[in-house]
């Protein structure tokens, strides 16, 4: 199962991407955005990493402006590796390299077409391990070092 989530200003951006998922036969949930009326990205980026980082989603699809933010908040929660991706190359790299579990996308960036291209070879490419898991347990062992503040 997907977790997706945007902010207005990816709404209308997010609805054709739910639209190709059920095309695809895709699940996914939806934890919001649910209109254009203004809202604050990191909120939707919360919800769809919990969703991930708490296994009840495998991966995430977050989308705003840039797909900046909402990927800078997601990072925020344990065990998330988002990367915004705006080409089918880094997409596939984020995951085969960094076992990257949340895909962002900025819908001022990426046009919807490339967007369908990029989750898909986002979906499609796995993790390679090896030497890549050496690198994403030391980012593991930074993020660790860290929660363990006074």
């Amino acid at each position: 199962m997907l977790a997706i989530g945007s902010d207005h200003a990816a709404f209308s951006f997010k609805e054709e991407i739910k639209t190709y998922l059920e095309e695809k036969g895709i699940q996914y949930k939806d934890f919001g955005c649910y209109s254009e009326a203004r809202t604050d990205y990191p909120i939707y980026a919360e919800k769809v990493a919990n969703a991930v980082a708490s296994g009840e989603c495998q991966q995430g699809l977050l989308c705003c402006g840039t797909g900046i933010g909402i990927s800078l908040a997601a990072n925020k929660v344990p065990g998330i590796r988002a990367a915004v991706c705006s080409d089918c190359y880094s997409a596939a790299m984020s995951r085969q390299h960094n076992d990257a579990n949340i895909l962002a996308l900025g819908a001022r960036v990426v046009g919807i077409d490339l967007a369908k291209s990029i989750i898909d070879t986002w979906l499609k490419a796995e993790f390679e391990g090896g030497r890549h898991a050496e690198r994403v347990k030391l980012i593991s062992e930074i993020e660790a070092k860290h929660l363990k503040t006074p």
